[in-house]
């Protein structure tokens, strides 16, 4: 940690660059079509100037924090957020904050910020905040995860859809012992054991939601462990992994396939589903490293691709991302109806940190830069012909 900090100070913004900051930025908005102090819901108004030098000299880590300090406004951080992904703005700002990005990139290149010793911190920092923000937000089944809308009319509906969707995919049966990796709190282990049939061990990093997992599976075929995934043991029918992947990264993506390999049984099933990005990047954004999912890191096609080869047999890809942007709005409008019985416990703060963070990821997922993946993977010695599911 301590390198990581001393390289951070290192690489400050440039001067050059933070004259030119006011200019700059209104050149970007305006490639994007988006308008600076005019009355339109995705335009921002800025209500002090020093959010062009944030922006220029810490990138989107700035450009968040200003948001979060009450600096910029915008009707509509989803539409804003579209526009200015659509154009690929993010990368071009990174050029302006060349030194902020090299750091960054620098920091992924060198160390593993995955690794075991590491494991608990986004269980920690993020799922541990309060299980009353994501009882407030989430469906009954607490999905913290992408919804599938086919067919469906509400939130509830849709998560309901995609864990049957999950368990059809893996063609759960009666008395098979299923692996979830990233449990959560237990929604879908409690869904598998109650309409399926099937035992569950679950494992999360947080013990918020090992408490909450336990609870809500009491009297079923449910164990919920607190563990990183690279202390597993034993053998399964079959194994799923929801939303968990994001925090694997790509230093760890062999050692994570094959603790799976190693998991399952020769003529099981293994069920990925992970956001993906529309390109392999070197970095993760700066302001959700920090705030949000500490150590996280979104795979590419590419990457998955290459982790998977020799190790897994890809028998089913399906994307269905656009349904992100749809889960999110419905995530923000339950937080913000629940809002009153949850700020005086949260504060100002915190309330324009997660409005943030749920609204410009619908943006990243509406200007499709993320991806939304469920992979049924298979070991070659599996007999059968597999047939896709939706």
């Amino acid at each position: 940690m301590q390198e990581e900090n001393e390289l951070a100070l290192a690489l400050p913004g440039t001067v050059a660059a933070l004259q030119n900051a006011p200019a700059a930025i209104h050149g970007f908005a305006a490639e994007a079509g988006i308008p600076i102090n005019a009355n339109v819901p995705w335009g921002i108004q800025v209500l002090d100037k020093q959010v062009y030098r944030r922006i220029l000299s810490k990138g989107s880590l700035g450009f968040g924090e200003a948001y979060m300090d009450g600096l910029w406004e915008c009707e509509r951080l989803d539409q804003f957020f579209h526009r200015l992904l659509q154009a690929d703005i993010d990368e071009k700002l990174g050029g302006w904050a060349r030194m902020r990005l090299l750091g960054d990139i620098l920091r992924h290149g060198l160390f593993n910020l995955q690794s075991s010793r590491r494991a608990f911190q986004v269980g920690e920092q993020h799922y541990d905040i309060g299980n009353d923000v994501f009882k407030a937000m989430l469906d009954p089944s607490m999905s913290y995860s992408c919804a599938y809308w086919d067919q469906a009319a509400n939130l509830e509906e849709a998560q309901r859809n995609k864990l049957d969707l999950i368990c059809r995919k893996l063609e759960l049966r009666p008395g098979e012992r299923l692996l979830e990796i990233g449990c959560g709190w237990g929604g879908l282990a409690r869904y598998a054991a109650e309409h399926y049939g099937v035992d569950v061990v679950g494992v999360t990093v947080s013990k918020e939601q090992q408490t909450l997992a336990q609870e809500r599976c009491s009297g079923l075929p449910v164990r919920i462990e607190l563990m990183d995934y690279r202390r597993l043991a034993g053998r399964f029918d079959k194994i799923v992994s929801v939303g968990m992947f994001e925090h694997v990264g790509p230093k760890n993506y062999a050692v994570y396939f094959d603790a799976a390999e190693r998991l399952l049984d020769k003529d099981g099933l293994f069920l990925l589903h992970t956001i993906g990005n529309h390109n392999t990047a070197p970095k993760t954004d700066a302001w959700i490293d920090k705030y949000i999912f500490p150590n996280g890191k979104l795979p590419s096609a590419k990457e998955l691709a290459s982790a998977l080869e020799n190790r897994f047999l890809i028998e089913d890809w399906h994307n269905f991302g656009a349904d992100y942007d749809r889960t999110l709005l419905a995530w923000w409008d339950n937080f913000e109806r629940a809002w009153p019985e949850l700020k005086n416990k949260y504060g100002n703060r915190f309330y324009r940190m997660w409005k943030y963070y749920l609204l410009s990821c619908a943006g990243f997922f509406r200007a499709r830069q993320g991806q939304l993946w469920q992979l049924v993977l298979s070991k070659r010695q599996r007999i059968g012909v597999y047939r896709s599911v939706r």
